[in-house]
C-alpha cells in the first residue's frame, strides 16, 4: 500500500520530527478545550465558572512542573531536541506565546461573558473597592477590623528589613509608601529626616485561611453581592502602615519551580528527605509573575528585580488574579438553577449493601464503572477484609487518597485486628507528598508494614490483594483499577475496576507485591504485564500483531482510550500499523503528540478528545486480534514516564460479559457528538462533524443507563419481596 505520492510505505521514516506534535503545546491545546466548556452557552452558568477555575489550576501546575523543567534545561545548556524537533529554548518561547494567549482568552471569557451573566442572574461581583457605597464601605471596614486585621503581617522593606520571601502561589498586595510628615519626631525604625519623600516598598500576604469571597448585605432587589478579600485589604492598607502614605497598592502573585529531584540512593530516610524538599517549593526559582494590569511601573520594577523575573514571564492580568476562587463561587448557596443537577452514583447490580463481598466475587468477576457506579464496593472490599476472621493478609498500593480516607482507616483497623497488612505508599506522588507522609505514619503506627516504593521509580499501579482462608484452601481476591483509591475523586473521575478471584491473576498479584517489597522478579506472568520491564514490549507486540493481521487481510482494529499519548515508539508503531491498513481510533483526553493525516496512513487514525462534566481518566485498550478481540485496562498512559519510569499494571478483561460491557464504554464514547473534539493535522481540535445527527453526550448517556438499570433492579427486588416466601412474614 502506498501513500498519496506513490512512495512505498516501508520507505517512510516515521521517526521524523514533522510527524509529531510538541508535548507542551499539545497540553496548551487541551487547556483550550477545557476553556471551551467555560465558553459554551449551552452549559449552566455556574458549571462554566467551574471550568474556568479548572483552566487556572491546570495552568498553575503546568508552570510549576513543565515550564519549570524547560527553564532548568535551558539554564543547564541542554540542547537535545524533543520528538517534534524543538530544543528546550524553542519550546519555552512557543509555550510563552501560547500561555499568554490562553490567559488573554481566560479573562475575555470572565470579563465579557461570565461577569455580566452573573449580574443578570442575581450575583454581582464588586470588582474594585472604590465602587462600594458608603454603607458597603462601612460593612467591609468592620469586616476587615474583626476578621482580617488580626491575621495580617505587613512587611516593609528598607536597609534593615530585606525583601521578604514571597511564597509560591500566594496572593499578595505590593505597595509603594512614603513617610508621613511628623514635625519634631523621629520615627522609631528610620533615622532619615521626617521630611524625606523617598518611596519604599511594602507588602502583605492575603491570608489563605480567610475566605477570599466575602458576601455583602443583599442589594435592594434581593441580589447577592460579593467582593474579594484582596480588595478589602487594599482599601484598608493605611491601617497596616500607620506612619506612611499609601501611594499605590496592587495585587501580585508568583509561581515558583515546584519540581524537586531526590537522590534516593543517598537518602538515608526517604520520608524525611521528601519533607525537607517540600519546604523548598516555597522558595524555588520564580518562573511566572502575575500582576494586576496597570500596576505602577516603579512598583513592578522593584518586584521584578527582587524576584529576578524576566519581562516575558510577567502576566498583566485584566481582572482578579488566580481564578481558582471561582470554584468557591460555585459553592455559593441559592443558585442551584444555574448548576447541573448532581448525579448520584448508582449501586452495582447484584451487589447488595451488607452482602458478603467475597461470596459475590466467588460467583463472578465484578466490573466497576465510576462515578456512574458507586465506589462503595471498593471501600467495602477493604472494610470487610479488615473484619473477616478468615482473612489472613491485605496488600495494597496507594498513590493518591482522600483527606479523610475510609480505606486508610480500614487498613489501620485490619492491622489492629492482627492481620498482616502491607501497604505501598507512593511518597513521590506530586503535590500529594505531604498528604501521603501523614498516611504513611498513621499506617505504621497502626502496625501496618509500609513500603515507600522502589528507588528511582514511582509506583503508580492500582492493585489490592486479599488473602483468605477458606474450606477449599487459600483463596486470593484481587481488585485492579485504572484510578486511585480515592473515594473523593471517584465521584468526579471516570475510571474502571475489576474485582476477581481468578487464580492466575491472584498468583500474579502475589508476584507484584513480592517484587515491590522484596525486589524478586518473577520468571513469568500469567495475565498481568508490568512497567517498567515488560509493559511497553507488550503494547508494541499487540500493535505489531494487528499490523500483521492487516497485511494478511484478517480483521485488524485498535481502539485505545487514555489520558495522554506521547511515547515516540508507540506512536511510530501506530503509524506503521495504520499504513498497513489497521483502523485505529484513539480517545485521548489530554496531551497527544501523534499527528493525524500523516503520509501513508491513509486516514486510518482518528483521535477523539472528550472534556465533560466528569474528568475522563480510564485507560482501556481494544485489539481486534483477527476476530478474537482482546480487551485490556491499565493504570498507564502511553507516555515514556508510565512505560519506562513507573511501576504500572496492564490487566486483561477475561469474562465474556465484562468484555462486552467494557467494549460498550468505548463504543459510547466513539459515538459522542456533543463533547468530543477531533484532532486535526495541524494539532488543533474541532467539534465532531455531526452530519445532521442528534446531539449525543457519552457521559450523560452513561448516567441515564446506570440510573435506568438501578431502577429496574429496584423494581425486580420489590416484586421478589411480594412473591418470595421468606418475605411474607
Amino acid at each position: 500500500m502506498g501513500d498519496k505520492s506513490g512512495k512505498s510505505n516501508n520507505k517512510i521514516d516515521y521517526k521524523k520530527p514533522e510527524y509529531y506534535l510538541n508535548r507542551e503545546l499539545s497540553w496548551v491545546q487541551f487547556n483550550h478545550r477545557v476553556l471551551g466548556e467555560a465558553k459554551d452557552k449551552s452549559i449552566p452558568l455556574f458549571e462554566r465558572l467551574k471550568f474556568l477555575s479548572i483552566t487556572a489550576s491546570n495552568l498553575d501546575e503546568f508552570f510549576m512542573v513543565r515550564v519549570a523543567s524547560l527553564k532548568d534545561m535551558v539554564n543547564a545548556g541542554y540542547t537535545k531536541r524533543d520528538i517534534a524537533g524543538m530544543m528546550p529554548a524553542e519550546q519555552l518561547d512557543a509555550v510563552n506565546r501560547a500561555t499568554h494567549e490562553l490567559v488573554e482568552m481566560q479573562y475575555a471569557v470572565f470579563n465579557r461573558s461570565l461577569l455580566p451573566l452573573l449580574a443578570q442572574n442575581g450575583l454581582i461581583m464588586i470588582e474594585k473597592h472604590e465602587e462600594l457605597s458608603e454603607a458597603d464601605a462601612n460593612f467591609v471596614d468592620r469586616y476587615f477590623q474583626d476578621n482580617v486585621y488580626p491575621v495580617l503581617t505587613p512587611m516593609a522593606v528598607d536597609s534593615s528589613r530585606p525583601f521578604p520571601l514571597i511564597r509560591n502561589k500566594t496572593l499578595n498586595l505590593g505597595a509603594l509608601v512614603s513617610r508621613k510628615e511628623e514635625k519634631g519626631r523621629k520615627h522609631l525604625f528610620n533615622r532619615k529626616s521626617a521630611q524625606s519623600k523617598e518611596l519604599e516598598f511594602a507588602t502583605v500576604q492575603v491570608p489563605g485561611g480567610v475566605p477570599r469571597i466575602v458576601q455583602l448585605p443583599e442589594g435592594e432587589n434581593g441580589e447577592k453581592r460579593v467582593i474579594l478579600l484582596e480588595q478589602i485589604i487594599e482599601r484598608n492598607m493605611d491601617k497596616l502602615f500607620l506612619n506612611y502614605h499609601i501611594e499605590c497598592a496592587f495585587p501580585f502573585r508568583v509561581m515558583r519551580n515546584a519540581d524537586f529531584y531526590i537522590q534516593e540512593e543517598e537518602a538515608e530516610d526517604l520520608l524525611k528527605e521528601i519533607e525537607k524538599q517540600l519546604k523548598k517549593r516555597q522558595w524555588g526559582q520564580a518562573i511566572r509573575l502575575e500582576v494586576e494590569d496597570g500596576m505602577e511601573k516603579r512598583l513592578l520594577d522593584i518586584i521584578k528585580k527582587e524576584l529576578m523575573i524576566d519581562e516575558r514571564d510577567i502576566y498583566r492580568i485584566p481582572g482578579p488574579l488566580d481564578l481558582t476562587f471561582l470554584m468557591k463561587m460555585y459553592g455559593l448557596q441559592g443558585f442551584d438553577n444555574l448548576k447541573n443537577k448532581p448525579y448520584k452514583p448508582q449501586p452495582v447490580l447484584g451487589l447488595e449493601t451488607g452482602e458478603n463481598i467475597f461470596d459475590a466475587i466467588k460467583e463472578r468477576d465484578i466490573l466497576l464503572h465510576h462515578p456512574y457506579q458507586t465506589f462503595a464496593p471498593v471501600v467495602d472490599f477493604i472494610k470487610q477484609a479488615s473484619r473477616d476472621p478468615e482473612v489472613l493478609a491485605i496488600k495494597q498500593t496507594l498513590y493518591r487518597v482522600s483527606g479523610n480516607s475510609p480505606i486508610i482507616a480500614a487498613l489501620a483497623q485490619a492491622a489492629e485486628n492482627g492481620k498482616q497488612v502491607s501497604v505501598l505508599v507512593e511518597l513521590k506522588a506530586r503535590f500529594d507528598e505531604e498528604n501521603n507522609i501523614v498516611w504513611a505514619r498513621k499506617l505504621e503506627q497502626a502496625g501496618c508494614h509500609v513500603i515507600y516504593g522502589l528507588v528511582g521509580l514511582k509506583t503508580h499501579c492500582k492493585i489490592t490483594l486479599v488473602v483468605r482462608r477458606e474450606e477449599e484452601g487459600i483463596r486470593r481476591y484481587v481488585h485492579l483499577g485504572t484510578g486511585n483509591y480515592n473515594d473523593s475523586t471517584a465521584k468526579l473521575y471516570t475510571d474502571l475496576g475489576i474485582l476477581t478471584c481468578n487464580e492466575a491473576i491472584g498468583e500474579d498479584a502475589t508476584a507484584v507485591f513480592n517484587m515491590l517489597s522484596g525486589y524478586s522478579e518473577p520468571l513469568g506472568w500469567n495475565h498481568l504485564a508490568l512497567a517498567p520491564l515488560w509493559l511497553k514490549d507488550k503494547f508494541l507486540y499487540l500493535i505489531e500483531r494487528e499490523k500483521e493481521n492487516a497485511v494478511e487481510k484478517r480483521p485488524a482494529r485498535i481502539v485505545a482510550k487514555m489520558n495522554s499519548l506521547c511515547d515516540a515508539d508507540i506512536i511510530k508503531a501506530l503509524y506503521e500499523a495504520a499504513a498497513a491498513g489497521v483502523k485505529i481510533e484513539l480517545i485521548v483526553r489530554g496531551i497527544c503528540c501523534l499527528r493525524t493525516g500523516v503520509d501513508g496512513t491513509n486516514d486510518n487514525i482518528s483521535v477523539h478528545s472528550i472534556v465533560g462534566n466528569f474528568l475522563e481518566h480510564a485507560r482501556i485498550f481494544y485489539f481486534e486480534n483477527g476476530g478474537a478481540p482482546e480487551i485490556y485496562m491499565a493504570s498507564a498512559d502511553w507516555m515514556p514516564r508510565n512505560l519506562e519510569r513507573r511501576v504500572e499494571i496492564l490487566f486483561p478483561v477475561l469474562n465474556p460479559q465484562l468484555k462486552e460491557d467494557v467494549w460498550h464504554v468505548l463504543e459510547v464514547q466513539l459515538n459522542d457528538t456533543q463533547k468530543a473534539q477531533m484532532l486535526k493535522p495541524d494539532g488543533s481540535y474541532e467539534k465532531v462533524d455531526r452530519h445532521g445527527k442528534e446531539l449525543y453526550n457519552a457521559q450523560e448517556e452513561f448516567c441515564k443507563e446506570y440510573t435506568a438499570l438501578a431502577a429496574k433492579e429496584h423494581k425486580l427486588e420489590k416484586q421478589a419481596r411480594v412473591f418470595r416466601p421468606e418475605y411474607k412474614n
